[in-house]
């Protein structure tokens, strides 16, 4: 064996060192066992700093002056949420404001966003200052425990549990905890106002149209009222009611109901009684709008008097009642009667007398 494989013994400790600490307050160390040394307790605790307590914890009004701040935030909580459901029913949804430096905004939105923001950030501020200068701040050091809960320590945490209680003064500050409960019980009525605002209550709206009686068929293209002499037989002509604009805000909810297609078919060739008797010399007005899923019907077939509505293949004879003969819509199409009036233009003479469109689930 070479001098280099052989360890120098001066790096080694001896056994009485080993046992007993160096000199110089070194930390103990056991016996030395196969070349190792190892430290008795190489984590020693450090401890917890000494306690500081709070002006609050020894100046009961200071304590009184947190308590009195920490209620004010709750009560403008309260406030704020008054505030939000007031907004909500005081001011129009199509009420402008101008806020700098955003510019021109919803007020309702404004203001909505505005309180219930407030609202939320008072109970948390409320909440963390109780917490920071009321509640107990003392550190408390917990040695490791095993998972399974023995009676031990149930009876330990229902013990830490009451202390935690009188610790917070919950009981004793009942000012706060009343404000408190005032706050979170007021804050779920935005979330049950806003529900009311899901959309306007359709009440009938569905059932009926701007079609109404003594309302001339104005052309869509043209934009000019229409006369018999303006129908010829096999052409397909598209109306809209008298009076709507297409910058009307709401144009275009009102037209996927009221929108009309016009053809013009012999007499003789009609074979519903009643489509013959709520038309003007062989003119008859349908909905354009199919009673399926909604398209607009666009496709006619002058020979047959079909309409094809070509987003699913549901056709209507027009000479017919605009009954279904193919595809997967469930009825035919609504009829706008029709009549002509002193000028010698084309009239409603009433409403369609039941919805346009696909069927839903109030349909009667």
């Amino acid at each position: 064996m070479s001098s280099q494989e052989i360890p120098e013994e001066k790096n080694l400790p001896s056994e009485q060192d080993a046992e007993h600490g160096s000199e110089g307050g070194a930390p103990a160390r056991t016996k030395v066992r196969g070349g190792e040394v190892a430290d008795e307790n190489p984590f020693a605790d450090p401890g917890l700093p000494p306690h500081e307590h709070r002006i609050q914890d020894i100046d009961e009004r200071a304590a009184k002056r947190s308590e009195r701040a920490i209620a004010f935030l709750f009560t403008l909580s309260m406030l704020a949420t008054v505030g939000f459901i007031a907004s909500f029913v005081a001011i129009p949804a199509d009420k402008s404001v101008f806020i700098w430096p955003i510019g021109h905004i919803s007020g309702l939105n404004f203001a909505l966003g505005l309180t219930l923001g407030l609202a939320l950030f008072c109970i948390g501020a409320g909440a963390v200052h109780w917490a920071r200068t009321l509640m107990s701040d003392v550190e408390v050091a917990d040695d490791r425990h095993a998972i399974e809960a023995e009676p031990e320590v149930k009876a330990k945490v229902m013990a830490d549990f009451k202390a935690g209680a009188e610790e917070s003064q919950f009981g004793r500050r009942k000012l706060i905890r009343n404000t408190m409960f005032g706050a979170l019980a007021l804050v779920p009525l935005s979330g049950v106002v806003l529900l009311r605002d899901l959309g306007p209550l359709p009440e009938d709206k569905l059932r009926h149209t701007k079609w109404a009686k003594g309302k001339m068929l104005v052309n869509m293209n043209t934009h000019e009222p229409l006369r018999p002499s303006d129908v010829q037989v096999g052409s397909l002509t598209f109306a809209m009611p008298e009076g709507m604009s297409e910058h009307d805000h709401d144009f275009q909810t009102q037209i996927a109901k009221a929108a009309l297609m016009i053809v013009r078919i012999q007499p003789e060739n009609i074979k519903d009684k009643r489509e013959l008797e709520w038309s003007h010399e062989g003119v008859v007005a349908y909905s354009k709008i199919c009673t399926h899923v909604g398209c607009p019907i666009s496709l006619y077939e002058q020979q047959t008097h079909h309409v094809l509505c070509p987003c699913h293949q549901s056709t209507f004879d027009l000479s017919d009642g605009a009954r279904v003969i193919f595809g997967p819509a469930g009825h035919a199409l609504p009829q706008l009667r029709i009549g002509v009036n002193e000028e010698g233009y084309l009239e409603a003479l009433g409403d369609f007398e039941e919805p346009v469109g696909p069927a839903f689930w109030e349909r009667g």
